[in-house]
């Protein structure tokens, strides 16, 4: 029997694939003159460029033989190139998600506010307030992860004028919110795309884990649903798996996507994808990079040439960092936006997996200490579950209260 040459469905491609997507299997001429007669719509699809296609990098934009690429096995050849496929119809690669923002995110900080309120339900039931109870409430607020400048605020405000008062836990819940509204407005901006940058290049960092990936994806759609010509490069050359991820996204959104085979010098991968994101037209071009540990100082000195490299194409570049943060990981998260911010010149916060912990607080604590913007948060796995940051919405979440309890 003739051996099977039909070639293996990643699991992530068979996860993105829907039933209709999946057309029989072709002979290898046969696919090969289907590809060949393809080729002229490549503009209307989705595509992966080859680094054979790409203009060489300068010296500096290749990456040196050290020790640790020596030691790298190499491939022994490019992945070929996606096929060209028509993108999805708009809402065809996700789920549609059930209910409002609102409802979503108040949902995903259950967790975080729960925490709060049982604590404050046992401190405020049983006694007319003393200096006791407010240090049991700056307690729960820090061990909530807001800060203790922020705690040391929100207690002052509910103990001011109520000594020897009966203080309901829901009167203490809109003081919470409303200090946390407070603290946090001032950064809660939109991520402003300058439309004289073409293209406006957004450099996407973070520790292992954080979803760096993914939200490069969801950022995509969003941008191409507002009318931009959104092009991605793949630069975590460490993980095949994240390659093929940001392929795949590529894939679904109809937009190109530039990669090289793991182990290859990110640095050069992105000097080539300026430029091809310039020659091509494209409004906005998001790159990926390798999760690195902020304190590994080779990664992050690999993170400093990336944009350094950036700029022998473009001075300005990259005109927006973002760091996208796990809510999950709680104080950490302090450490990690002080190293990258130093290293990278962060410009703005992501926050993801804000429905996977009681610590959604850290963001507010981040918030006052460092005085970045907030352009989106996450809290889902849907393609819709990444929003522009709204400091209203946040501050009566984390209290557990609904919009019309709100006394503010």
């Amino acid at each position: 029997m003739a051996e099977d040459t039909t070639p293996k469905r990643s699991f992530l491609q068979r996860l993105f694939t829907r039933k209709e997507d999946q057309a029989e299997p072709l002979a290898p001429e046969t696919e090969a003159k289907a590809l060949e007669n393809a080729a002229p719509e490549v503009d209307s699809a989705a595509r992966t460029i080859e680094p054979q296609a790409l203009e060489q990098a300068p010296p500096e934009a290749q990456a040196p033989p050290d020790e640790a690429m020596q030691n790298t096995p190499q491939p022994l050849a490019a992945p070929a190139p996606f096929a060209v496929t028509p993108p999805p119809a708009p809402g065809a690669m996700e789920e549609a998600p059930q209910g409002s923002w609102w409802t979503r995110l108040r949902d995903g900080l259950s967790r975080s506010s729960s925490s709060i309120g049982t604590g404050l339900v046992d401190i405020f039931t049983k006694r007319k307030l003393d200096e006791a109870m407010l240090e049991d409430l700056e307690d729960i607020l820090i061990r909530a992860d807001l800060g203790t400048a922020v705690a040391q605020r929100i207690t002052e405000a509910v103990g001011k004028g109520r000594y020897n008062w009966d203080v309901d836990p829901r009167e203490v819940k809109t003081i919470l919110a409303s200090e946390v509204e407070q603290v946090l407005t001032p950064y809660a901006k939109p991520l402003v795309i300058d439309t004289t940058k073409k293209p406006f290049v957004i450099l996407v960092v973070g520790v292992n884990g954080s979803g760096k990936t993914t939200t490069i994806g969801k950022l995509a759609a969003q941008f191409s649903r507002e009318g931009h010509k959104v092009m991605l490069a793949a630069g975590d050359t460490f993980r095949a798996a994240a390659i093929e991820q940001l392929q795949i996204w590529g894939q679904r959104l109809g937009c190109t996507v530039i990669a090289r085979p793991q182990g290859s010098d990110a640095s050069g991968l992105a000097f080539d994808a300026i430029k091809t994101a310039r020659s091509e037209g494209a409004d906005l071009l998001l790159m990926d990079t390798a999760g690195r540990l902020q304190n590994r100082a080779e990664l992050m000195d690999e993170l400093e040439k990336i944009i350094r490299v950036m700029r022998k194409q473009d001075e300005e570049a990259p005109h927006a960092v973002l760091l996208v943060l796990d809510a999950t990981v709680g104080q950490n998260a302090l450490n990690q936006v002080e190293i990258f911010g130093r290293v990278a010149g962060v410009t703005g916060l992501v926050m993801t997996k804000l429905d996977g912990t009681a610590r959604g607080g850290i963001l507010v604590a981040i918030t006052e200490k460092f005085k970045l913007p907030i352009h989106f948060i996450g809290v889902g796995e849907k393609v819709d579950d990444l929003e522009p940051f709204a400091a209203s919405d946040f501050g009566l979440a984390i209290a557990g209260l609904d919009k019309d309890e709100s006394q503010h």
